[in-house]
């Protein structure tokens, strides 16, 4: 099959692309600079230059493909709004490129929060927030099944992880501890997030790229709900720091996102919003250091 994969450099991308190639796919990748270009050749696939705008050259590979994945999104979230639209219109010439072809286009979305349950695959996706704009995009996606399009979306979790990459939330709060000297965690630590590993989510790209019916949803979650705590606690045992809570606070931080988390609303797949008030970065006076010993109890044992 030859498949076309936009956000083929990125964090997501990159794995997918081999695990296209390794099961005898030919991959062309969406690449928006140079740079990206030469690591989309470097892991085998055909580099296309352009990015969400170019559609032009979205239809052209999309007319020319077997089938679409689509990861890529804008990477500035200062203009979210703007960044949206241009993948909704991206989306939009992705779907007129495939109309009555019965070929696959695999959308990346997110997992919802649901209030006192792990979400499933039956889950509406969430419509809610900044980003809320991005589940009509995702709507309009598996619509297409009614215009002769086989559309699927794979939902990923709040961390897509893979040793000694940067990428993702686990890699946001890793750089974060060695920035300020603590691994953080907000209140008691008990939010839970879900997990994959960026390895497992690409098998699945490829899965549901092969086999899934028009409308089929998939949800790349491996760990349904590891713990804030557990997840602090195993960065400073990694990096030998000591553990902090970090405090709430009523309104936003203004402070700048190279702080522990100004901006980031921790939410629990199990309990919904708990813990999705905006909070304080850590610091290292925030509470005095831990034992290693300390870090692996749970706060209210602490002394």
């Amino acid at each position: 099959m030859r498949v076309f994969v936009t956000g083929a450099s990125g964090g997501i991308g990159s794995a997918v692309l081999p695990e296209l190639l390794s099961a005898g796919h030919t991959v062309v990748g969406l690449a928006r600079s140079d740079a990206a270009a030469s690591r989309v050749a470097a892991l085998g696939a055909e580099p296309l230059r352009g990015d969400l705008t170019t559609l032009d050259a979205l239809r052209a590979a999309a007319t020319a493909a077997d089938g679409v994945v689509h990861l890529a999104f804008s990477n500035d979230f200062t203009r979210v709004a703007e960044g949206i639209a241009e993948e909704r219109a991206a989306v939009e010439a992705l779907g007129s490129a495939l109309e009555d072809t019965d070929k696959p286009l695999v959308f990346a979305s997110g997992t919802p929060a649901v209030p006192g349950r792990p979400s499933t695959e039956d889950d509406p996706t969430p419509a809610e927030g900044p980003m809320a704009e991005r589940a009509r995009t995702a709507q309009i996606v598996l619509a297409l099944q009614e215009r002769g399009v086989r559309p699927a979306a794979v939902r990923l979790p709040r961390s897509v992880h893979l040793r000694g990459s940067a990428y993702g939330f686990a890699g946001m709060l890793i750089a974060a501890a060695r920035r300020i000297g603590v691994s953080g965690y907000v209140g008691d630590g008990s939010q839970r997030w879900p997990a994959v590993n960026r390895l497992d989510a690409a098998r699945l790209f490829r899965l549901v790229l092969e086999q899934a019916e028009p409308g089929d949803i998939a949800h790349a979650v491996a760990d349904e709900g590891e713990m804030m705590l557990a997840i602090a606690t195993a960065i400073g045992d990694a990096l030998d720091l000591p553990g902090s809570p970090c405090p709430r606070r009523a309104s936003a931080s203004s402070g700048r996102s190279s702080r522990w988390t100004s901006r980031r609303r921790a939410r629990s797949p199990a309990s919904g919003s708990a813990g999705s008030r905006p909070i304080r970065a850590c610091s290292r006076t925030s509470q005095p250091a831990a034992t290693r010993a300390d870090r692996r109890a749970p706060p209210e044992s602490r002394t």
